[in-house]
């Protein structure tokens, strides 16, 4: 499968034309995105549209955008049914943009997320990708104790913790920073994006010479749904030994 990031255009195109999309739904929110410090669109009559079944595109009515801005380009099927297209402005351009005029998506236009500068659903900005609207993070508070280990050393241990259940993924066990044993930390300049948490900053950890390399991240600002982890730590189940009430978990 291509990045679902940043697919290859024509096959996306050629595929949705053929089978359709795995699922699409207008939504009611207000969608905006910045592109070279202008609005390019403003509209409440989006859909998502499901490419794959991981997370949904935003398609964005073609009438919605910036006729000055937007160029059809070349078809991509001999039926016209969709065209690639460029958004142009004083400054910049993007390739990464399907306009569709027969079939489902028929009057659609799909902007790349990456694409532009910014992304905004209603006055709350987008991280990563567009959320799925029928994925669910849970915070819950937890006095279970949470131990994390590398070998026989203990390098974090807490009856405070916070337990995030995010849909069809494993939980993760966010602590205070103040029940972890610093002096096995170490700076990493790794960051990431989540549309459901925000932005993540990472540590890795230095155990008696062995390095592990981005185990820890911690979000320094939260979306409005994450509140409650602000601040807080979480180890990679993946790379490390974490024990529940004495019980390890599965790497």
């Amino acid at each position: 499968m291509s990045d679902p990031l940043h697919p290859d255009l024509p096959q996306v195109a050629k595929k949705l034309i053929a089978d359709g999309p795995h699922k699409m739904e207008k939504t009611p929110r207000r969608v905006r995105t910045i592109f070279d410090g202008e609005w390019l669109f403003d509209t409440t009559s989006a859909s998502h549209v499901w490419e794959h079944p991981y997370f949904p595109q935003i398609y964005i009515p073609t009438s919605a955008i910036k006729a000055d801005q937007l160029t059809k380009t070349a078809s991509i099927d001999k039926d016209e049914s969709v065209f690639s297209a460029t958004i142009k402005s004083a400054n910049k351009e993007t390739d990464r943009v399907l306009v569709f005029e027969k079939g489902p998506l028929a009057g659609l236009t799909r902007v790349e997320f990456g694409a532009m500068d910014g992304w905004f659903e209603e006055d709350a900005p987008i991280y990563g990708h567009f959320k799925d609207p029928y994925k669910r993070v849970e915070i819950l508070p937890s006095t279970r104790r949470v131990t994390i280990k590398v070998g026989d050393v203990v390098v974090a241990d807490s009856t405070h913790n916070m337990f995030l259940f995010e849909t069809m993924l494993r939980p993760r066990y966010y602590m205070p920073k103040t029940a972890v044993q610093w002096k096995y930390v170490t700076p990493s300049s790794t960051t990431a994006l989540c549309p459901y948490k925000g932005q993540s900053e990472y540590y890795s950890l230095n155990v008696n010479g062995k390095v592990i390399e981005d185990a820890i991240w911690w979000y320094r600002l939260t979306t409005h749904e994450s509140d409650p982890i602000t601040g807080m730590v979480c180890f990679y189940n993946e790379k490390l030994e974490v024990y529940v009430d004495g019980v390890k978990e599965e790497n």
